[in-house]
């Protein structure tokens, strides 16, 4: 922990990742990406390979799929084969990880947003079907603003919308994204161990690293952790 324990209590606003961080959507991203394939005529991706593309928005993770395959015309059908089919099947098994909502209910006397490279209407559209959304008092995706993570973008608008300060301002993820985002915009970084990018984390190390999102409230909270 690079963080100093006194800092820990002043954290003020918490900014959330989704994917790996929140939810665990490995295998409904990973059924969804294969299903495209199929659906061109591909073959099947083991599923940790196509959970290393998930991260950078859904452009990104369809060109990877496709592989050489993402020729203009292929990323436009992949891409509106992939939104369609992920849709109606983003909650087959998705669920959040173990400690997710009783870490998000010990936090919630401080300030908790969503900012994923996930689109919005699905981000939205899963935390309000699993019940969290009420959580969080802002909701971002990957076409929220003109720039996604690891642009700071995303994190400055909420310390703006949320009156607090870089010192007071943590953010929340299993990957190097993340990590690069929340260095960016000066922010304090929390990575979570059980999340499916948790080993680009070894590169590019967060402030803080747990290994349950119920360490958190204990760790923020000096009257509990002491």
């Amino acid at each position: 922990m690079t963080i100093p324990r006194d800092a820990l209590t002043e954290i003020r606003l918490l900014v959330f990742d989704l994917d790996g961080t929140l939810v665990d959507s490995k295998q409904d991203l990973a059924l969804s990406v294969n299903a495209m394939r199929q659906q061109m005529g591909l073959g099947p991706l083991p599923l940790d390979l196509i959970a290393s593309y998930v991260g950078h928005g859904v452009t990104t993770l369809v060109q990877r799929a496709l592989g050489d395959q993402a020729s203009e015309e292929n990323m436009e059908k992949g891409l509106a084969f992939f939104l369609e089919y992920y849709r109606l099947h983003m909650l087959d098994n998705t669920t959040p990880y173990p400690g997710v909502r009783e870490a998000l209910q010990e936090l919630g006397d401080r300030k908790l947003a969503v900012l994923t490279n996930k689109p919005a209407n699905f981000t939205r559209e899963m935390l309000a079907r699993l019940e969290l959304a009420p959580c969080f008092s802002y909701i971002y995706g990957g076409n929220s603003f003109p720039r996604k993570k690891p642009d700071p973008m995303g994190v400055e608008r909420l310390m703006s919308d949320l009156m607090a300060s870089p010192q007071q301002t943590m953010i929340v993820g299993d990957s190097d994204t993340d990590v690069l985002t929340g260095r960016n915009a000066r922010v304090w970084t929390c990575g979570v161990t059980y999340g499916f990018g948790a080993h680009t984390l070894e590169d590019v190390p967060p402030d803080l690293l747990i290994a349950d999102l119920r360490e958190l409230p204990l760790l923020l909270d000096s009257r509990k952790s002491a």
